[in-house]
């Protein structure tokens, strides 16, 4: 990874700095620590790397670093949140501008973990200690153990799913979470991860408010359709067979795209939470290609994710295309996060509920695809917030995790009655908005909202 000089002009705004809070609580937490008050040894380099010492709870001052070329962040604190709320107020201190964080030489312990930084992107350039070639037998074998396994499961998962509908559904009421889980857990057992996943939401649906027996019918019609595609996937197109595959979670085939280099703007970040895992979700827009890209990111036994992106910035670097599309892999970077003019373009309602229509053909089991609706303003209709395209009368509802959020509020202080361009999530629940922003104002800022 390769990175250039930030000039001392080009600073995130404080809504950019927000966008990397992994959680509200962080978000709050980092506002608090935004001013001078807690901060001493501060300083900045030409290069992007801010450091700083926070007076915290104990004898010590937390020593927090951001290096805003890569973006990457440190803190000597406790916490398991990436960046943590030290990082967060330092960056907005930083944020305020060039005389509130001073320009200097980096103090000894600062220069350590650029030190080290620098050593890791070098060793992972030069591409040493290659492993050696695999054994295909071995692979082969390998996978076919684990075909066996996912197997048994999907059966035992088929068996279950029969005596659930046979009891009633509320039998599920009854049984809450601890159904799911046990549930996810033998399937876990099975190596079918992606089973495991769609069965612990299988158990959250009766809690899920009014209309959750529909709801819960119709997952579990899904997952009986997934556990049939498995059981008969030799008869299956192959396009759909690999489908299936993936939504057991099994590896992808490998494969090494070659990298697409663009200006990637940071559209929307957000986490996601199952068990222990935490998954960090990134859309990225490419300003000259227009494709749309995920990336994911992942952190352990309740750590964050290492990978943090200001939304609204644009990343000059190689993506590299997975074979579950739109996801990609971030590969070389050539330059620092830097604000870009352009944005998507915008498409109608009916054009984004047809778009994800024809994609329900190839994967049944596609909960949302990324889309950016054009012309739309979040009113209140009879079954709940929406949002309403005037010119058609038509609207697409809002999910209850958004309008439950402040994400709604500043949606719709944005908007203020006027028409806006919203990027998100379009999927058989409605429209999850992750970014909006003025459509007919070039360049006019993202406005994050998750």
């Amino acid at each position: 990874m390769t990175s250039q000089g930030v000039s001392q002009g080009v600073r995130w705004t404080a809504e950019q700095v927000l966008s990397l809070a992994p959680d509200a609580p962080s978000r709050k937490a980092g506002n608090k620590l935004g001013t001078a008050g807690p901060w001493s040894g501060t300083g900045t380099t030409e290069e992007g790397v801010v450091w700083g010492l926070c007076k915290g709870s104990g004898s010590k001052p937390y020593q927090a670093l951001a290096d805003v070329s890569g973006p990457a962040y440190a803190c000597s604190c406790p916490s398991r949140k990436f960046p943590c709320k030290h990082v967060l107020g330092l960056l907005l201190l930083w944020s305020a501008g060039p005389d509130a964080v001073p320009t200097g030489e980096p103090p000894e312990w600062a220069g350590q973990w650029l030190e080290k930084r620098r050593a890791r992107a070098e060793k992972s350039a030069s591409g040493t200690g290659s492993a050696a070639k695999a054994d295909p037998e071995a692979a082969r074998k390998r996978a076919e153990r684990r075909a066996e396994r996912v197997t048994a499961g999907a059966r035992e998962l088929e068996q279950r799913l029969a005596d659930l509908l046979r009891g009633g559904l509320a039998a599920a009421e009854r049984a809450g979470y601890g159904m799911g889980e046990e549930t996810a857990a033998r399937m876990i057992d099975a190596q079918a991860k992606g089973l495991a996943t769609r069965v612990r939401e299988l158990g959250a649906i009766p809690g899920s408010g009014p209309g959750w027996p529909v709801r819960l019918l119709e997952e579990c019609a899904l997952l009986h359709l997934l556990v049939r595609g498995w059981a008969h996937r030799e008869a299956l197109p192959a396009p759909l067979a690999a489908t299936v595959a993936r939504r057991l979670g099994l590896p992808e085939t490998a494969h090494a795209p070659a990298g697409e280099r663009d200006s990637w703007l940071v559209l929307g970040q957000y986490d996601t939470q199952e068990g222990t895992l935490t998954t960090r979700r990134v859309w990225l827009h490419g300003t000259r290609t227009g494709r749309t890209a995920l990336l994911l990111s992942y952190g352990a036994a309740g750590a964050a994710p290492e990978l943090s992106l200001p939304v609204g910035l644009g990343l000059d670097a190689e993506l590299h295309p997975h074979p579950a599309r739109p996801r990609a892999t971030l590969g070389e970077r050539f330059g620092p996060a830097a604000p870009v003019a352009e944005r998507p373009r915008g498409v109608p309602l009916a054009e984004a509920a047809g778009r994800y229509g024809a994609l329900l053909a190839d994967d049944p089991w596609l909960d949302s695809w990324p889309v950016t609706l054009d012309e739309v303003v979040p009113v209140r209709g009879p079954d709940g917030w929406q949002l309403a395209e005037p010119a058609t009368g038509t609207a697409l509802p809002l999910p209850r995790s958004f309008t439950s959020t402040s994400g709604l509020w500043r949606l719709l202080a944005t908007s203020g009655g006027r028409p806006l361009r919203v990027f998100g999530e379009c999927g058989h629940r409605g429209f999850q908005p992750l970014a909006a922003w003025a459509p007919r104002q070039p360049g006019a800022p993202l406005l994050p909202l998750r």
